[in-house]
């Protein structure tokens, strides 16, 4: 009897380990924290980029002078450095905050799917014996 018990036990315990593991990774996404995360890594990269491609070929601008049709002001320069680090924080934003967005509706529409079958499916047995 006492292997039963502590199966059981056993059982609750991992099915609440499950459960944790489960509601960790279906937690929504905070929109706001990730838009500045993704905006400061965005912005940070262009300033850097921009810095050590001036720093190895200060002649040759071509490949980051395309930036200038997206980012209006941003010229390979120091003060385009500083234009395309404002621009990269304002677009990883947006990115980010939209990402998270779509996420979080993708996921409850979901959950409000699966829980609408599984509600169906236990009323099923009970809907036939009426």
């Amino acid at each position: 009897m006492p292997t039963t018990a502590a199966q059981a036990t056993m059982d609750e315990n991992q099915n609440d380990e499950l459960t944790d593991e489960l509601d960790l990774a279906f937690t929504p996404i905070h929109k706001r924290c990730l838009g500045i995360a993704v905006g400061v890594v965005l912005g940070a990269s262009v300033f850097t980029i921009t810095l050590l491609h001036m720093l190895r070929s200060p002649d040759e601008v071509y490949p980051l002078v395309l930036l200038q049709q997206f980012f209006i002001g941003y010229t390979v320069s120091f003060t385009g450095a500083l234009i395309g680090l404002v621009w990269g924080l304002w677009v990883g934003f947006v990115l980010g905050w939209c990402f998270a967005f779509l996420r979080n509706l993708t996921l409850s529409i979901t959950a409000v799917v699966f829980r609408a079958k599984a509600e169906l499916a236990e009323s099923r047995g009970f809907l036939d014996q009426l």
